[in-house]
């Protein structure tokens, strides 16, 4: 997975595959958990996010990777998948950015912030295309390896989504 780019169709494929999941996923979420789910998306890139995609780039170099991502999806939201999982718009990540600048990594150049989860630990992507992890809700703390690639992150929220749709047994 490592070195290989992310293509736009297979960013697109996952897109498919995650709606079908969100859509049985809060199919039987109420039923199972005894309250209604939150608003669980992958909201697809507009022309204004490709606007804020663009003002990013401008604003600061960032891994190509992530603007393919930002080509496909604008954000998502995943509040009912683990503890939560939330892929940040441009428009936030540039923000993001502004106030706080790029996440310095030992061993790593500069990493942009695209990403967090329900705990507040944010998710970095470096230049190297490896996503790494706050260890708290800081930016200021170490991180984490998380994946070796943004797809590798990708393959595994979606095996996070599929095994709330279909718990595992013991």
């Amino acid at each position: 997975m490592a070195g290989q780019r992310l293509e736009a169709e297979w960013v697109r494929a996952w897109c498919e595959r995650a709606d079908e999941a969100i859509a049985e996923l809060t199919r039987s979420f109420q039923e199972r958990h005894g309250f209604p789910p939150g608003e669980n998306a992958v909201v697809l890139a507009t022309e204004a996010s490709h606007k804020a995609t663009d003002a990013l780039v401008a604003l600061t170099p960032i891994p190509s990777d992530l603007t393919t991502m930002f080509w496909v999806i604008d954000e998502v939201s995943l509040p009912d998948v683990d503890i939560g999982y939330f892929i940040h718009s441009p428009s936030m990540v540039a923000s993001h950015f502004r106030a706080y600048g790029p996440v310095q990594i030992d061993r790593e150049e500069a990493a942009l912030v695209f990403a967090s989860d329900g705990g507040g630990h944010l998710f970095a992507l470096a230049c190297s295309g490896r996503v790494w992890r706050s260890t708290t809700a800081s930016s200021f703390d170490e991180f984490d390896c998380a994946a070796a690639s943004l797809q590798e992150l990708f393959e595994g929220l979606a095996r996070r989504m599929s095994s709330h749709v279909h718990p595992i047994s013991d």
